[in-house]
């Protein structure tokens, strides 16, 4: 009876001891796998918090290029823009269109430009006689003619410069817009100034608006570039073009501009565009696609 107790007490701590052995091995399983399942997460975040990194580095690296463009000229660099940026990843190029007299005043009184792309002369002439350009950074890039529109299908007596005060009304851009002081020397050459100057006019603020207020019918006539009338040409007609015998092409300018805010990246960036805009074939290509001719001056 004694040895019938016994065994079975020694049966039962046997069993014990396996039930115990059993249970810490499930135990440390689970505790392996919680360890990797946490070293994966870990992991993971890690990897993440790199990329993140990586990006916020990459963004922290990209170059900004304060670029002034002469409005006409909007449609075209935005092809430039899309191209360039897309070759250099690591630039970032902010317009400002408007007309070239008031994009002169902006840099005049310290807005923030690396390069200026002017409808004219006068004005960066005026900006590099201020100090505000680079030496030796201008290149005359390219030509426009002036043109005299008006909106598709309207009728008009006019039939050219020598003759516009036969109409109702005229957009004609102010005096410090580039295309508005060429067409002013053209009726001066023409010896109508005078006559013209007493129309109805409604006086835009660049060319766009010029262009606008004729194909929306807001004006029987307006004086554009020719670049302008053809990126509208189901909205307005050339009536006539100035030729050279009346007036030399607007010449386009574009210069670097001394930026005191501009870190030495920035400087660097602003000068391989502006080379970029001045030799690149695909860039020609895109302004004499639009009506531009490259500039022999």
């Amino acid at each position: 009876m004694n040895q019938g107790k016994k065994l079975l007490a020694v049966m039962l701590a046997a069993m014990f001891a396996a039930g115990t052995v059993v249970g810490c091995g499930s135990t440390g399983a689970k505790a392996t796998q919680a360890d990797q399942t946490t070293v994966k997460e870990e992991t993971s975040k890690a990897e993440e918090t790199a990329k993140a990194e990586e990006t916020t580095a990459a963004k922290a690296e990209k170059e900004d290029l304060y670029v002034f463009i002469a409005a006409s000229l909007k449609n075209t660099m935005e092809k430039v823009k899309e191209t360039y940026e897309k070759d250099h990843p690591n630039v970032n190029i902010i317009y400002n269109a408007d007309s070239s007299g008031t994009l002169q005043t902006q840099i005049e009184e310290g807005a923030q430009c690396d390069i200026f792309f002017s409808a004219a002369t006068k004005q960066m002439d005026a900006l590099k006689e201020g100090g505000f350009v680079v030496d030796g950074s201008i290149t005359n890039l390219l030509e426009n003619k002036i043109v005299l529109i008006k909106p598709t299908g309207g009728k008009t007596e006019v039939t050219g410069f020598d003759n516009i005060t036969k109409a109702s009304s005229l957009a004609l851009a102010g005096e410090d817009v580039p295309v508005g002081q060429y067409a002013r020397k053209l009726f001066t050459n023409l010896g109508n100034l005078d006559q013209v100057m007493k129309m109805e006019i409604n006086e835009g603020a660049n060319v766009t608006a010029v262009l606008t207020a004729v194909a929306e019918g807001s004006n029987e006539v307006g004086v554009v570039y020719a670049t302008d009338a053809a990126s509208m040409a189901d909205k307005v007609e050339i009536i006539a073009e100035a030729d050279k015998s009346m007036i030399d092409p607007a010449v386009y300018p574009v210069g670097l501009i001394i930026d005191k805010e501009a870190s030495e990246g920035q400087a660097k960036a602003a000068a391989e565009f502006k080379e970029y805009l001045v030799s690149d074939e695909g860039v020609m290509k895109l302004f004499t696609d639009a009506g531009f001719a490259i500039s022999s001056k």
